[in-house]
């Protein structure tokens, strides 16, 4: 199954843990908390994302698997 779509739901605390966990994917914006940016390939970074999903202490990082 490979990854196709990730989103973050409302209620980041800006932790920081994704984007320490998977940078190609996830910035935090200030004020704004975490952001996926657009355009990435996720088919080299699904292991990442999961990871980041799991460690997130508010459980808010999704993603879609095909």
């Amino acid at each position: 199954m490979a990854i196709t779509r990730v989103w973050i739901k409302e209620g980041c605390v800006s932790c920081g843990m994704s984007a320490v966990l998977c940078p190609e994917v996830f910035k935090i914006k200030k004020d704004e908390g975490s952001r996926v940016i657009d355009g990435v390939d996720y088919s080299l970074l699904e292991k990442k994302i999961k990871d980041a999903s799991s460690s997130c202490p508010v459980q808010v990082i999704m993603y879609d698997e095909d």
